[in-house]
């Protein structure tokens, strides 16, 4: 006896898009794991003592994703590319809501480990980030959607490629050039 195949990941999407409840359900069990993996790295560059928790972080990215249900999803990079997003908006709302430091004392910092060469002391302030993204979407918003996908969404350049419509090595052109913007942005030589 064989056992059935697992259900496939865009055609759980694309049933989830058309009002299907059970492809909701059926989803939901196979990305917890990934969106697990998304939220805990996200959380591990947080501040030590963060209030918000992954498995907040998941709940609240899923309640917006609802809000998704009618999207044509294209496949999993898609998907997993607008839940990075989402944890994204959450984290930097939730950091923009926090109560400013009293007394001069210097801000928490997020690390970038997983683009160490992105900001010249490979920390950044999540805001300052945000803001950095922002700017680059105003004057490139694919170099901004691949530094979100690859950065927040820890996809590889194929997937990246994949999503976008472009080549591979489009893609790592990109990112480089984003990266050496950002890392000019988010230094004081882009402060002044």
């Amino acid at each position: 006896m064989t056992k059935p195949a697992p259900p496939n990941l865009t055609q759980l999407l694309q049933a989830w898009g058309t009002g299907d409840e059970a492809a909701l359900e059926k989803l939901t069990e196979l990305v917890q794991a990934e969106l697990r993996r998304l939220a805990r790295r996200y959380m591990a560059q947080e501040r030590p003592g963060h209030t918000l928790q992954p498995t907040a972080l998941i709940n609240e990215a899923w309640v917006r994703l609802i809000d998704w249900r009618s999207v044509s999803w294209q496949n999993r990079a898609h998907f997993f590319g607008v839940s990075a997003q989402l944890m994204r908006h959450i984290l930097v709302d939730y950091a923009r809501r926090r109560p400013h430091l009293r007394g001069g004392a210097e801000a928490k910092r997020v690390s970038l480990e997983s683009a160490p060469d992105l900001v010249p002391d490979g920390n950044c302030d999540l805001i300052a980030l945000d803001d950095a993204l922002r700017n680059l979407d105003q004057q490139d918003a694919r170099k901004a959607r691949i530094v979100e996908l690859r950065f927040f969404g820890g996809l590889d350049e194929k997937e990246i490629a994949e999503l976008l419509q472009v080549s591979s090595k489009t893609v790592q052109r990109e990112w480089n050039k984003a990266k050496a913007w950002l890392y000019y942005e988010l230094s004081e030589s882009g402060k002044s």
